[in-house]
């Protein structure tokens, strides 16, 4: 009978590696508790996971797997008592982050006899083994309980590779932990069985009978210390004393449409790479993000929709999470504005700046619009822009010649909604007097604009503002969608989205921790990074950093500023509020898969001047770039070493030299440098050209040395070598290519058989070593026929609400036609 249980379990992972100590944790719990599973293997899997077919769910988090076990096994303990929970949560929060290191092992011993001397199984060791054993063994006598706690299992799995690798001897000055792990859980038959078990489902994978190309073993045979660190599921990412610690944000889309490519180059792809990059460089890095829920745009999207604003986030929220899921961004929390750590954060940061003098009210004149019956927000009133006259110019900013307006300037002005000319009327509203601020704001932009090497139209935007004279900017609205403005006698105005937008950062990060102040309020740690458009660098700049400063908390302020300019489409132009261009669901229907997207978009990132969408490029750069380079130089010689030396990495090392192999070695360092450096100082259109020049120069040296089968035969030790070197090259790209083509890097590590390895300062050429078994070549990347440039033109040139009004008709048309064809069957 089958199980009813299946355990998927990372294969292969060493002892020391973070993947062992969770298959360790899972398969004592299964085998100590009597749950019969059935294991898996999951190659280049990150985590181990649980399938619950009867429950219709999957758990994705080891403790969770132990105690779930626990929880559900007729013979074994409940998951524990409150001793039990606490350690497992010290476990989880303290013991997972803990150094083994020969200058820090000290404190991490020291630290774990403490915490066992607070929890219930280290009383019943003492007690069946006396007071005597303390320190020593005892006729390897069996101390702890034949049916573990959840807490033991799961401390006993994490401290196994480290501890046990040292002498009994070293741990005299610790007791407890002594007599614990070495006299007692250590002999114990769950502790057996479930190394045992662990060791057999992580060592080796199996292939099925027919697979007569790849070896019976797929052992790896990968250098020690390559392997990248691994986020632990459910494992909340915190700063780390002494290490530099990256806090990265993108822009937060606003809700009430689906993203276009504009926006998604604009800050979330490009915030992706950044974070992808740090992590993979070894750095504790968290990016976080959500949909700006709150504010006119959403009251008025609402009204159009014939929905509340709260449907309409509700509605949109999953679209947009969707859309970037497709696109692999790894946001490390996707959050939402409309939330009461939201309300709770904005709320005081504004009680604090009033208190602090800060705050003024006054009395406006604002446009309304008397046709239906409300003020109108800035960008919700059009007309001819006074300065340049471009005709469309929004009342917050003209998209012609960027400059900020007030609505009221515009010529012949008109409502957004209705078309009718709004009348001016007076409102009382709170400012914030940024002019009162500004010589902070200065000092602090002066600096840290300098310091974090800000994009240079961040700099020169942020500097037009504060050479004009910053002037008191109203911070309320008059609305009933946003957070309440905590105030007597402003019960129905709310607080200005721009205002309280950027705390959104805030809040979203408080919903992922309860220890968002260790970002934010911690500037001698953290690093913040910020991407964005370039129409929303004032608000970051000067809005947001002259709130923190005026707040009188110690805050996390922006260090790098991340800016583009626009993306156009097709010589025109992108705009969600017109619904003109390519969304993100039209990526997707394409049938191209994300991995281009990411890579032409990128290429293509508008770092310091506009930069066209244009499908014949887009068609270009599949075919001549990503297929005839990257795609070539991996399939090629994945596929000579899977027929000519039986899937498996050759013997290169010192049977054959040649100085010109030393010198590629040296180029291709010096290519791995400008990388590093390039994308480090968030350069990232360089970063991905340095990439496929690495590329490039594999695909040379294959040329140069003419890899073939002639060279085979006439000289097998330097076919050897050229192959060993080229998958160690290979090996190389999968790193440096993941911030960009995370699934592209996935499919080269699959085929590879290797482990995710860290973008390295120097590259040996010696990861994978002789004997490592691969798998058999996938192509990365297929040909895009040039006939489609005309078809997706014609499909995706007009606007959003043209396409749709197309898919309606085509829908309708459709239905007719079915009902005609029932019309005429029942006749």
């Amino acid at each position: 009978m089958a199980a009813t249980y299946k355990l998927n379990i990372p294969i292969p992972a060493s002892k020391d590696s973070r993947a062992f100590a969770q298959a360790l944790k899972v398969c004592i719990a299964s085998t100590a508790y009597g749950i019969a599973v059935d294991y898996a293997k999951a190659p280049g899997a990150q985590n181990v996971s649980l399938e619950i077919p009867k429950e219709r769910k999957t758990l994705y988090e080891p403790n969770s797997i132990v105690r779930y076990f626990a929880a559900i096994s007729k013979t074994g303990s409940p998951p524990g008592s409150f001793p039990d929970y606490a350690l497992i949560e010290w476990e989880e929060s303290v013991l997972e982050s803990a150094r083994w290191d020969q200058a820090q092992i000290e404190p991490t011993l020291q630290s774990l006899e403490v915490a066992l001397s607070a929890t219930p199984f280290i009383k019943v060791n003492l007690q069946l083994k006396g007071p005597e054993s303390a320190g020593r063994c005892a006729n390897n006598e069996q101390a702890s309980p034949a049916i573990p706690s959840a807490a033991e299992i799961i401390l006993f799995a994490s401290v196994y590779a480290p501890i046990s690798a040292l002498p009994s001897a070293s741990l005299a000055i610790h007791p407890l932990l002594r007599t614990w792990f070495f006299n007692s859980a250590l002999v114990s038959p769950w502790a057996l069985s479930g190394v045992q078990q662990a060791a057999s489902q992580t060592e080796k994978m199996q292939i099925s009978a027919g697979d007569q190309s790849i070896s019976k073993s797929l052992e790896r045979k990968v250098k020690l210390g390559v392997d990248q660190a691994i986020t632990v599921r459910g494992k909340k990412i915190l700063p780390q004393a002494g290490a530099k610690n990256i806090l990265i944000t993108s822009a937060l889309p606003y809700v009430n449409n689906e993203p276009h490519l504009g926006n998604i180059i604009g800050s979330v792809l490009s915030a992706d790479v950044f974070s992808r990059f740090c992590k993979a460089r070894g750095l504790p890095t968290l990016f976080v993000c959500g949909t700006d829920e709150y504010g006119t745009t959403t009251e008025t999207k609402a009204l159009e929709e014939k929905i509340s604003p709260k449907e309409l986030c509700d509605k949109y929220h999953p679209i947009h999470a969707r859309v970037y899921e497709w696109f692999e961004i790894g946001f490390d929390h996707f959050g939402r504005t409309t939330t009461q750590q939201q309300t709770d954060i904005a709320q005081d940061i504004f009680t604090n700046l009033r208190e602090h003098g800060f705050l003024t009210e006054k009395t406006s004149v604002q446009p309304y619009c008397e046709k239906h019956g409300s003020f109108l927000a800035d960008r919700y009133v059009e007309g001819e822009c006074p300065h340049c006259h471009y005709g469309d110019a929004r009342g917050d900013q003209c998209d012609s010649c960027g400059k900020v307006l007030d609505p009221l300037d515009l010529i012949n002005a008109r409502c957004k909604l209705d078309g009718e000319a709004p009348v001016p009327r007076e409102t009382k509203h709170i400012y914030l007097l940024l002019d009162k601020l500004q010589p902070d704001i200065e000092k602090w932009a002066s600096q840290a604009s300098e310091e974090g090497a800000w994009s240079s139209n961040g700099r020169t935007i942020t500097e037009s503002w504060l050479k004009g004279g910053l002037k008191p900017r109203t911070i309320t609205r008059d609305l009933k969608w946003g957070t309440p403005v905590p105030l007597s006698g402003y019960e129905d105005k709310v607080l200005y989205v721009w205002f309280d937008a950027c705390i959104g950062y805030v809040s979203i990060t408080a919903n992922y921790t309860k220890a968002w102040k260790q970002w934010w309020q911690n500037p001698k740690d953290v690093k913040l990074y910020q991407f964005m458009g370039k129409d929303n660098v004032p608000f970051h700049t000067v809005v947001f950093p002259g709130s923190q400063l005026g707040d009188g908390n110690k805050w996390t302020m922006l260090n790098h500023l991340s800016t583009t300019e626009y993306l156009m489409y097709e010589n025109g132009k992108f705009s969600k509020s017109r619904g003109v261009g390519v969304f993100g669901s039209n990526a997707q229907n394409t049938g191209v898969q994300s991995s281009v997207w990411r890579y032409y978009l990128l290429s293509n990132r508008p770092e310091t001047a506009d930069s066209q969408f244009e499908w014949k490029q887009f068609i270009q750069k599949n075919n001549s770039e990503l297929l005839a380079n990257l795609g070539n130089f991996v399939n090629r010689l994945i596929k000579f070493a899977n027929a000519k030396f039986a899937s498996k990495v050759p013997e290169y090392r010192g049977q054959f030299t040649d100085s010109a192999f030393d010198d590629f070695k040296s180029d291709i360092n010096t290519r791995l440098k400008e990388y590093v450096t390039e994308v480090t100082a968030v350069h990232l259109r360089t970063g991905l050209e340095k990439v496929m020049a690495i590329s490039s120069r594999g695909n040379q040296f294959l040329q140069d040395n003419k890899l073939d089968n002639a060279l085979l035969a006439s000289q097998p030790d330097k076919a050897a070598a050229v192959v060993g070197l080229g998958l160690n090259l290979i090996y190389l790209l999968s790193a440096i290519v993941g911030p960009y083509m995370p699934s592209t890097s996935d499919s080269i590590l699959e085929q590879l058989n290797a482990p995710p390895r860290i973008i390295p300062d120097e590259w040996n050429g010696d990861d994978l070593l002789p004997g490592h078994n691969i798998r058999k070549a996938k192509y990365l990347f297929t040909t895009i026929d040039p006939k489609k440039e005309d078809e997706w033109r014609s499909l995706f040139g007009g606007s959003q609400a043209e396409r749709m009004k197309k898919e309606d008709d085509a829908k309708k048309k459709a239905k007719k036609q079915t009902k005609k064809k029932q019309a005429t069957a029942d006749s």
